[in-house]
């Protein structure tokens, strides 16, 4: 290699069976240890932000309450509604638990380490078209939760299913978007060498705005708040799991915090560095054998991690058609247009278009978004004085049900005018 480091698809191309399976552990039992650790992390965060104390009693400062909790659902007893198709019933916990894991397969968490006298990096392979895989594998996890929701036999459970599939669909359209221009300005899907196309600048920062989509749309896509629409205690009492108790019960809450670590993760790959150390800090990577990437990549994560802890400790469930019309309307036609205009800059830099000119365009853009949203702005204001003025109250955005004494009185007035 002319004495250049090897990258970790140099690295990992060389491993035999036993440090492949190793990983395999390693990265398995880390996840479930997470898992346990989020869940009691979130509680105490929580409980900060509200002002209570949260989870104290079991372990140091409650650290084990996750754990005592995972042994309690396991001991409840296993029902199977009468009306519920048994095998897919069984079948669906399955899939959600099963398909989040792997997604972890093609992440780079650690750059060059030394595991039991055998050089390698914390990735089990290195697909060319590794973002693509992750999204697939999600978008199969999604059945796990249709499946659930329809098998069980229950009207509550099928609504909280077909919420979800709605959701999935709105928003992993957005999440592939936001990804598109990572593609473009990396030149690959592997994920690796996204994370190499990164040492100089985060796409974090040079590609901002597929960074805030793809925050929002993994909100979305882990159905968490606001964006908890598949569960949605309030109207739907557990959403899609409503008829599932014991151990499968506990594969779908497992599914879902591994889900959350499984989007963090990604996020970090894509937009904040993978691995390497944060600016400035990049001495640090050499620590401990190499050992230091590992929890640089950890850190990333469970910053975005309490990104969502965060979210759900503030803000409300939004209501479905503001949900929907976040994706389709605002989200996606977002993308579509930052694509371009990515798509733009880098023919321009490929053939040596003068700095001048990228400026003027860069600014250009920016004077036509800003300009757009003065427009729009301003028009929704003056039809709202417009209204005020009329006495006039503006209709909601959302379909509202007249309420009974209205429908009867409008019979009557009819029957009079008659």
């Amino acid at each position: 290699m002319n004495g250049s480091p090897l990258t970790n698809a140099e690295l990992i191309a060389n491993d035999p069976g036993g440090i492949i399976a190793l990983k395999g552990v390693l990265i398995f039992a880390a996840c479930v240890v997470l898992t346990i650790l989020a869940i009691w992390g979130e509680r105490r965060i929580v409980a900060f932000m509200q002002v209570r104390k949260g989870p104290n009693r079991v372990g140091p400062f409650g650290i084990l309450q996750g754990l005592v909790d995972g042994v309690k659902i396991a001991l409840k007893e296993d029902l199977i509604p009468a009306a519920a198709d048994r095998v897919v019933f069984i079948i669906a916990p399955i899939i959600s638990a099963t398909t989040c894991f792997m997604a972890f397969a093609v992440f780079p968490m650690s750059g060059k380490v030394n595991l039991f006298g055998h050089e390698t990096a914390m990735q089990l392979t290195d697909l060319p078209v590794g973002v693509l895989y992750v999204l697939s594998i999600a978008s199969v996890g999604v059945y796990g939760i249709v499946l659930a929701g329809w098998s069980s036999g229950s009207t509550y459970p099928l609504l909280g299913g077909l919420r979800s599939s709605a959701q999935v669909i709105s928003y992993e359209v957005a999440m592939g978007l936001s990804l598109v221009a990572v593609f473009i300005y990396s030149g690959s899907m592997s994920t690796s060498k996204i994370v190499e196309a990164q040492n100089h600048w985060w796409n974090a920062v040079v590609l901002f705005p597929s960074f805030v989509i793809y925050l929002i749309s993994m909100v979305g896509e882990t159905n968490r708040a606001p964006f908890d629409l598949a569960e949605a205690e309030g109207e739907l009492v557990g959403g899609f799991h409503t008829e599932y108790s014991s151990l499968k019960f506990a594969l779908f809450f497992l599914a879902e915090y591994i889900n959350i670590l499984g989007v963090s993760s990604l996020a970090t790959t894509l937009f904040l560095g993978g691995y390497h150390a944060f600016p400035g800090l990049g001495f640090t990577e050499s620590w401990l054998g190499g050992w230091m990437t590992l929890i640089w990549f950890l850190l990333k994560v469970l910053l975005l991690f309490f990104i969502f802890v965060w979210l759900r400790g503030t803000l409300p469930r939004m209501r479905y058609d503001q949900f929907m019309k976040l994706g389709w309307k605002v989200l996606i036609p977002v993308s579509l247009a930052w694509i371009m205009v990515v798509s733009s800059l880098r023919v321009m830099s490929q053939q040596g278009t003068s700095r001048m000119v990228v400026y003027a365009f860069t600014a250009g853009i920016v004077v036509l978004v800003l300009v757009a949203s003065s427009l729009y702005d301003r028009s929704k204001r003056i039809t709202e004085e417009r209204l005020h003025d009329l006495g006039e109250v503006p209709a909601p955005s959302f379909p509202v049900p007249s309420l009974p004494e209205q429908s009867a009185h409008t019979t009557l007035r009819g029957e009079i005018n008659g």
